[in-house]
C-alpha cells in the first residue's frame, strides 16, 4: 500500500469519522455532566465501573483493569482515584487475603452521584448522537453504535 492508495484513504477517513464522532459525543456529554453534577466524563466512567464491582470472585479489579475500563494509563487512573477519593467519592482499602492489593469501592455519596447524574450522561448520549445522525458522513457510524450490544457480565 502507498500513502495514495484508494484503501488507505477510505480507511483514513473512516477512522477520521469514527474519531470525530466520539469527539463530539464526549464534549457534549462532558459538558453535561459538568454543568449538572460537577463530574467528568472519566469521573463519571470510573464511578460507573467501580459501582459494577462485587465481592464475589473476580468481583473487584485491578488497577490495570480499571485503567483499562476507563482508558487512561494506570498512573491517570490512580490520580483520578485520589481526586475522587478526596471528594468522598470512593474509599480504598486493603485486600483482606493479600495484602499488597489495594481495593477501590464507591462510596455512599458516590453511589449517589452516580444515580443522579447516569440520566444526565444517557440523555447527553442520546442528544449527540441524533445530532451526528443529522451528517451524512457520521449518520453510518450512528447506526452501528445504536445496534451495538455488550453482553453483560453474569
Amino acid at each position: 500500500m502507498t500513502a495514495t492508495d484508494p484503501a488507505l484513504t477510505a480507511l483514513a477517513q473512516g477512522w477520521c469519522a469514527l474519531s470525530l464522532l466520539h469527539g463530539r459525543i464526549e464534549a457534549h456529554i462532558e459538558r453535561a455532566l459538568q454543568t449538572k453534577h460537577d463530574l467528568s466524563v472519566r469521573e463519571y466512567s470510573l464511578l460507573d465501573v467501580l459501582s459494577r464491582q462485587h465481592d464475589g470472585d473476580g468481583g473487584h479489579l485491578q488497577m490495570k483493569q480499571v485503567a483499562d475500563a476507563v482508558v487512561l494509563s494506570q498512573s491517570a487512573t490512580t490520580r483520578l482515584v485520589t481526586r475522587l477519593e478526596d471528594r468522598g467519592l470512593l474509599l480504598r482499602y486493603l485486600c483482606p487475603t493479600d495484602r499488597r492489593g489495594i481495593y477501590t469501592n464507591v462510596s455512599e455519596a458516590g453511589l449517589k452521584l452516580l444515580d443522579e447524574a447516569r440520566p444526565t450522561n444517557d440523555a447527553a448520549l442520546r442528544e449527540a448522537l441524533d445530532a451526528a445522525a443529522m451528517n451524512p458522513e457520521l449518520a453510518p457510524l450512528v447506526r452501528v453504535v445504536e445496534s451495538a450490544s455488550v453482553p453483560t457480565p453474569a
